[in-house]
């Protein structure tokens, strides 16, 4: 019988961790390891080694830094696309990223199937497999924690703890830590009741407001069709332009988020966030748009927003309806640059100084017109006028 080879989408935290060895034993399978570094901080350092030292056959740890920046992050961006009006998605899209790579390395090692470390009631397995099911229809998909015999997060510590497996878990700091440089996601521990204010431990790369700086700070974003391309005028890459702003925004309490969500799965959860450049990035977008875009064509954005981030939510990124919406995007985008030749707003039109160009006598025939249906409808349906 031929030995399983099984390539396991790695971070190095507690359940990936316990996969690599959980499978040798169960299994006696061969286990490549596969880590995309998507610009986390934490989990990063030394995940070769410890991936190595665990019992992986091979580990392939792939800079993936600016590929997710650029093709995920700011077609997001680019979208307005924040799940229920407020969540900017670190996670949800990293996933399918990091699902194309792990597919694309199982493939190139002839590997008999894939794994993650995702439970079976969270979002990221639906994000997981649905990609797995999109670009590789016939590979097999093992999710561990769906059938083995571990029944908490304190059995999983405790066996890394018997097998001599390095973990930043423990039974005192129980968080489920998930990072990249759009955002951390923070759950489970205390944070499972959302009566409780999330306690300071639980932050990662944020000061609290009440802590920051007194003195505000101010950056200038340039943007090029919906794109941010420079910071103060100074070109860097689309990386190091969200990670300075992560410092930046980290230091002045910015991008902290306490969120009861809707999942996939049909459950609410609590989810504390912090995405301190999400946050800043979002918010100079939209108001950049305000500027540039007509009122239907942005009123249209708006809706298509929302199912945006309920593709990238539901982990459909890779569907034919993302690429349509996609291209109406792009379309709308086109004028969202920090020039003022794109922006809307005339003063001579605005102004109440005696610059004023607007045609006020217009304003009569206007209202005429525009209440003319409603004045048809009560005119025939006297009755129905409301009381």
């Amino acid at each position: 019988m031929k030995k399983e080879r099984i390539a396991v989408a790695y971070s190095g935290g507690l359940d990936t961790s316990v996969i690599v060895k959980w499978f040798q034993e169960t299994r006696n399978a061969d286990v490549i390891t596969v880590t995309g570094d998507l610009g986390q901080t934490k989990e990063i350092v030394g995940v070769k080694e410890k991936a190595l030292a665990t019992g992986a056959l091979c580990a392939y740890v792939i800079d993936l830094k600016e590929v997710f920046a650029t093709q995920f992050i700011f077609s997001a961006l680019k979208a307005g696309a924040l799940y229920e009006h407020t969540y900017p998605m670190a996670t949800a899209l990293g996933r399918p990223l990091l699902a194309q790579t792990l597919i694309e390395i199982a493939l190139e090692e002839n590997c008999t199937a894939i794994a993650h470390g995702c439970t079976g009631k969270g979002n990221d397995q639906v994000r997981f497999e649905v990609a797995a099911a999109a670009l590789a229809p016939s590979i097999k998909v093992i999710a561990p924690l769906r059938e083995w015999e571990f029944k908490s997060r304190e059995e999983e510590i405790a066996y890394c703890h018997k097998h001599n497996i390095p973990v930043q878990a423990t039974k005192s700091n129980p968080y489920s830590i998930d990072e990249n440089m759009w955002g951390t996601s923070i759950e489970c521990g205390i944070l499972e009741d959302p009566t409780v204010p999330p306690p300071e431990d639980a932050y990662q790369r944020t000061v609290s407001p009440a802590n920051a700086p007194l003195d505000p700070a101010i950056v200038k974003i340039n943007f090029h069709e919906g794109i941010p391309v420079a910071l103060n005028n100074k070109s860097v890459s689309s990386a190091e332009l969200i990670m300075t702003l992560n410092e930046m925004g980290g230091k002045n309490g910015i991008g902290r988020i306490d969120l009861i969500e809707n999942r996939v799965i049909g459950i609410k959860s609590r989810e504390i966030y912090e995405a301190p450049a999400a946050v800043i990035l979002h918010f100079a977008h939209i108001e950049l748009e305000r500027l540039t875009l007509d009122k239907e064509t942005m009123r249209k954005k708006q809706k298509v927003s929302i199912d945006y981030a309920d593709i990238i939510y539901n982990g459909t990124w890779f569907s034919p309806l993302r690429h349509a919406l996609d291209a109406f995007i792009n379309e709308t985008q086109k004028v969202v640059n920090g020039a003022s030749e794109n922006s809307l707003y005339d003063t001579k039109l605005a102004t109440y100084t005696n610059e004023d160009s607007f045609d006020h006598n217009a304003s009569e025939g206007f209202i005429k017109i525009f209440s003319l249906p409603y004045k048809t409808f009560y005119s025939v349906n006297k009755r129905q006028l409301p009381k």
